[in-house]
């Protein structure tokens, strides 16, 4: 029995759910223009990827370097999210 697409799964669906509150707090207090820390992070994950040799390892980079160039996408909405009044403004942010 193999059992490393579910542990794949699992770690997949850790990670997205981690990275939700990540792109709330990154938008609320740096707005969205943390965009490229996130394309770096993810290319570099990525990148990472590429070298690992474990089929798991390698997963879980790859999850994390597509997960993080996904969020760009959603800075750009829940930033759309907060003018519409669905999540807080921080009121001390530069703009």
């Amino acid at each position: 029995m193999n059992s490393k697409g579910i542990f794949i799964g699992l770690i997949a669906f850790i990670i997205i759910g981690a990275f939700h509150p990540i792109v709330i707090k990154s938008e609320y207090y740096f707005s969205k223009r943390i965009w490229p820390l996130f394309l770096l992070s993810g290319l570099l994950l990525l990148g990472v990827s590429l070298l690992i040799h474990t089929e798991i390892g390698s997963a879980i980079f790859g999850i994390t370097g597509f997960t993080c160039l996904w969020s760009i996408k959603e800075l750009r909405e829940q930033e759309e999210r907060v003018k519409k009044g669905w999540f807080p403004g921080n009121p001390n942010k530069r703009k």
